[in-house]
């Protein structure tokens, strides 16, 4: 990797009662167990359950709206289940919410930082809500400035930032802890191609050489493809399918095709060449 170095930064029916959640797997770092939410009268995760293994990187796949941000915010603790259980290295998240949060590292679709605060600022103080020590945090903070080329920019005010240094900033504030598990919704939006790739390369050093579990949302299949031990699809709410992308490809009957083609024949919009025929008229 370029840059930084990992030393220095790692269905039943609706209405049906659901049984309790079975005992977690102490090898696992995330479990989803039978999660479902609704908001009002829509129901936004019915039975949702999938797992990230420590070392792993798993890909939280879906068309615009199948629940992928709400079952992050779930796992965050942000959004509680009405059923359902969520278990972070076997603890409950909704029993221990802060002693879960210390472990996770988050980055949102839409980062929304303190832009009246410098860069340098904004990472002191989340190094301060982790309980960093001023050596430390000095030298971590360096470090991720110089690998993600936002040395030299750090005490400039974020309000001036462009969209892709407000995601480095993120990035890195997510990273300074040393979290277990990584929640990426959309990590490389806006990322110039270096960045990405020392961002892809670094998650991909953190779980193979730190144990750290990654769950990573993104709608461009690529780069899913590219970095994912194993995707979870999600559509309607429900878990469409899960498991390697030569698993998925073996069950669609693509086998040699790429990830687009199967996500689009497991989600029923693999033919759309009558869209693409009707717009172009």
């Amino acid at each position: 990797m370029v840059g930084i170095s990992v030393e220095s930064m790692v269905s039943p029916s609706p209405g049906t009662p659901l049984p309790s959640p079975a005992p977690t797997d102490p090898s696992t770092s995330l479990e989803v167990i039978r999660v479902s939410k609704a908001f009002g009268f829509v129901d936004v995760l019915y039975s949702v359950s999938f797992s990230v293994p420590a070392g792993q990187i798993v890909g939280l796949l879906g068309p615009n709206g199948a629940g992928k941000t709400t079952t992050m915010k779930a796992v965050l603790g942000l959004v509680r289940p009405d059923a359902g259980e969520i278990r972070l290295f076997g603890r409950n998240v909704v029993e221990d919410p802060v002693g879960t949060k210390r472990q996770i590292g988050y980055v949102p679709e839409s980062p929304a930082l303190y832009e009246f605060l410098t860069g340098a600022e904004y990472l002191d103080f989340v190094a301060d809500m982790y309980g960093l020590d001023r050596a430390t945090r000095r030298e971590r903070i360096q470090q991720f400035l110089t690998g993600l080329e936002l040395a030299g920019h750090e005490n400039s005010l974020i309000s001036g930032y462009s969209q892709g240094m407000k995601q480095k900033v993120a990035l890195i504030a997510a990273l300074l802890h040393r979290p277990r598990l990584l929640v990426l919704d959309e990590p490389l939006n806006g990322l110039d191609p270096r960045s990405a790739r020392v961002t892809k390369d670094l998650l991909r050093n953190l779980a193979a050489h730190e144990g750290v579990a990654v769950l990573f949302s993104t709608h461009v299949l690529e780069i899913a493809q590219a970095i994912c031990d194993r995707v979870v699809i999600l559509h309607g709410g429900h878990v469409l399918a899960s498991g390697t992308v030569a698993a998925l490809r073996d069950r669609t009957g693509l086998a040699g095709r790429d990830l687009e083609e199967v996500f689009l024949s497991l989600t029923g919009t693999g033919d759309l060449r009558d869209v693409v025929d009707a717009l172009s008229r």
